[in-house]
């Protein structure tokens, strides 16, 4: 059966189909565009605030020390020499040894002087006789002279002969005390109780010939001076410090002091001041300050280099903060802190001491203020962080 449809018809069904194709297009392509600009029109949403922990300064008392630097020295050091003419006989220590006040280190042929001391007391022997004689003949002479016996003269003779008795008698006591001493310097003893240096003669050697001759160094190391100098304005503000306290200059000098050395934590050797200069330095400006400290286990030798401390003063109710949350720049050291609005601050401090792990802060910070312990490279100042409040562990001091 033949189809009645027209070639026009079917021309124009073909046009209508081909339209609604284009609109059901340009419907879509509308709608993606609608989506697409809904999507360009939602608002960028920041993220949450980064969060950091914070912890309020922990409050206690320390001690401010006054520190430096300075050397030991030995308080007592001195050369024992040879005083008297010989040859060096023996040497009675060990290098290096400790002796006692009074222990004989070195003979020096002792059988000459003793020759001598024996000579002398002879003679001192014969005068005490001379005298005893010229004496009693003095005593008859002028009992003879109260009886007319004998003339005025013999007596004046008698009294003369006396007289130069007892004078030749002092003489011979001097001598014998002379020789005495001399026969004393052919034992070279100890003049305090110290460690001997290596000898510096032979046994068999000539000492003493025109001069006298070093034989070795003895050292008292117990107790021990420690030299240090105090810059001025340290030195004004113990000053200070002492008139403040009603301190006397006897006070000052009775103040504890405290050493270390290199190899050494904290100040573990006690002792106490003993001496400070009367004047300043004035090409350094310091003032040269000694102190001297018990020395029995010898720890301490002459010469080492020490780090000192004196404490000069107690301060209450200090404010500690961990070392690790302080930064620094070229104005100085400071700390980050969220206020109110937890918005972090870089707040400039002046720091104390050490203690531990705790830094003192001294100036710029208050006991309620939150600092910055930890996220450190999020807290940017003047951005808002989320705070999380910690607590800062009160480390106990280390011993020193």
């Amino acid at each position: 059966m033949k189809s009645t449809r027209s070639p026009a018809r079917l021309s124009l069904h073909r046009s209508i189909g081909q339209g609604a194709a284009s609109v059901l297009r340009a419907a879509l392509a509308i709608a993606a565009f609608g989506i697409l600009s809904a999507c360009e029109q939602n608002t960028f949403v920041p993220p949450p605030p980064p969060k950091v922990d914070v912890a309020v300064p922990v409050q206690r008392s320390f001690t401010r020390y006054l520190e430096a630097t300075g050397n030991t020295a030995a308080i007592k050091n001195v050369d024992l020499v040879a005083r008297v003419q010989g040859f060096l006989q023996s040497i009675n220590y060990q290098d290096g040894a400790f002796v006692k006040e009074g222990t004989s280190l070195f003979t020096i042929e002792p059988e000459t002087y003793k020759l001598k001391l024996e000579q002398a007391q002879a003679a001192e022997t014969g005068a005490q006789a001379t005298v005893r004689q010229a004496e009693a003949d003095f005593k008859r002479q002028q009992e003879l002279v109260q009886r007319q016996a004998v003339s005025q003269a013999t007596l004046d003779t008698s009294t003369s002969t006396r007289d130069n008795a007892q004078a030749s008698l002092l003489q011979a006591q001097v001598n014998t005390k002379i020789a005495a001493v001399n026969y004393g310097y052919t034992n070279v003893t100890a003049p305090f109780d110290g460690v001997v240096s290596a000898h510096l003669v032979a046994v068999g050697e000539l000492v003493g010939v025109s001069s006298p001759t070093q034989l070795a160094t003895i050292v008292a190391l117990d107790p021990i001076w420690v030299n240090f100098n105090v810059n001025e304005q340290d030195v004004l503000r113990i000053r200070t410090e002492a008139r403040r306290r009603g301190m006397t200059p006897d006070d000052l000098r009775q103040l504890p002091i405290e050493v270390g050395l290199q190899t050494e934590t904290g100040f573990p050797h006690k002792g106490k001041l003993d001496y400070a200069a009367v004047t300043l330095n004035q090409s350094t400006g310091t003032l040269p300050v000694r102190g001297v400290l018990p020395n029995s286990d010898r720890a301490l030798l002459p010469g080492f280099f020490v780090r000192v401390r004196v404490p000069v003063d107690q301060v209450q109710s200090a404010l500690f903060v961990p070392d690790v949350a302080l930064g620094s720049d070229q104005s100085g050291r400071y700390l980050l802190v969220v206020n109110g609005e937890n918005i972090v601050e870089q707040r400039k401090v002046r720091v104390g001491p050490l203690e531990g792990e705790l830094r003192v802060i001294e100036e710029g910070l208050k006991a309620d203020d939150r600092v910055v312990t930890a996220g450190l490279l999020r807290a940017i100042p003047g951005q808002k962080v989320d705070p999380q409040l910690k607590k800062i562990e009160a480390q106990p001091i280390a011993a020193k």
